[in-house]
Formats: structure tokens, C-alpha cells, sequence
């Protein structure tokens, strides 16, 4: 459920972190788990509570609009779709992520709720999620996205002035565990390069 900036969203604790509860993030939880492989729901979950960590400790993406940072996350990696059903032969799979992603709120979510700068925010969180000289300097959603998804990959050490320490890093990792995350990505994205390698090497 979208609330206004003042009310709060209903929330549950995993992991010892805070993050939404509502009926559209089960949903992207759900089909997040159809269309990736556990190593890859692994680290889409942990790049949530990651970010959450970090965001709340930054005065300026506080305020952010957590319903959407949380989809974001959550859908950043769709195309890494295994099924193949999302991904298309000519696009970056960050693109793939985001266009499935849009479609999957214009489908699913209330669209008097799910406006043109939400969804914005979301395509761009995923569209820009590798690209750090400029996903840090956009939205306080798209910033807080990136800051998750680079702390699974880097560990807390790279993450700026301590704000995510290894003691919650190890949490949250406990709960969902890396299952060879590197060895994954290194395939998926040997896929990619031999699929479509005009938008993969540029």
C-alpha cells in the first residue's frame, strides 16, 4: 500500500532490518523468485536490506520513497531472467531490467498510485544501477538502490564512512547466503557477451 509522505507504510523486520511490507513488494519478491536463480534472488534480497542499512544512516535519503527503493531492488536484476522470457537480443540487461520492471508496476500496481515519476524512479534505479559516476548523484531512491546493490558486490570496507559494518553485513549474508554469486554473474554475463555483444562490451 502507497502512502502519503507522512504516514508510514507497514513494514517487517528481516534480518534485523526495517524494510516495507506491502501487498506490491510481495509481489516483486514473487516474481523475482520465478525468473532468477537462487544466487541471483540472493543477492537481489541482500541488495535490499543492504541499502536500507546504509540509506537510513544518510540524513538526505531518509525521506525517500521506500516502496519504490525496495521494487527497485528487488527487480534490479531481471535481466538475468533464466527463463529467457524477459530479455530481449538487442538491449543492455539493465535495460531489460528496467522495461520488465515498469511493466511488471503498470500490470500489477494501482495506477493512480504509480505515476510517471514513480515509475521513472525505478526504471532509472535499475536502468543506472553499474554505472557509480552517476547513479550516485541522481534521486535519494536511485542513490539508495546503487548503495545496496555495490555493497553485496564490494563488502562494507568500500562502503564511505563506515556506514554499513561487517557485524550487520554477516546478518544479513547468514539469512541469505552468497551461493557462489561470482561464479553466476561470471556466466551470466559470458551469456550476454555471446548473445548480444554490442550492447554488453559498449
Amino acid at each position: 500500500i502507497y502512502m502519503a509522505a507522512d504516514q508510514v507504510p507497514a513494514t517487517r523486520v528481516f534480518a534485523g532490518v526495517t524494510i516495507p511490507d506491502t501487498p506490491l513488494v510481495t509481489k516483486a519478491l514473487e516474481f523475482a523468485r520465478i525468473h532468477l536463480e537462487d544466487y541471483a534472488y540472493n543477492h537481489i534480497y541482500r541488495s535490499l536490506l543492504l541499502g536500507f542499512i546504509i540509506s537510513d544512516k544518510i540524513p538526505e535519503l531518509k525521506d525517500r520513497d521506500r516502496e519504490a527503493h525496495a521494487i527497485a531492488a528487488l527487480l534490479h536484476d531481471l535481466g538475468w531472467d533464466y527463463t529467457g522470457n524477459l530479455i530481449s537480443k538487442d538491449r543492455r540487461f539493465e535495460v531489460d531490467g528496467a522495461d520488465a520492471a515498469r511493466d511488471f508496476l503498470r500490470r500489477e500496481g494501482v495506477t493512480t498510485e504509480w505515476d510517471k515519476h514513480r515509475l521513472q524512479l525505478v526504471w532509472d534505479a535499475i536502468a543506472l544501477h553499474t554505472i557509480g559516476s552517476i547513479v550516485f548523484y541522481k534521486e535519494p531512491e536511485v542513490q539508495a538502490c546503487a548503495y545496496g546493490i555495490w555493497a553485496d558486490f564490494q563488502g562494507p570496507d568500500r562502503v564511505p564512512n563506515g556506514l554499513l559494518t561487517w557485524e550487520e553485513y554477516n546478518k544479513v549474508v547468514a539469512e541469505l547466503p552468497r551461493l557462489e554469486l561470482m561464479k553466476g554473474l561470471k556466466g551470466v554475463m559470458c551469456n550476454l557477451c555471446r548473445t548480444k555483444p554490442d550492447t554488453t562490451y559498449d
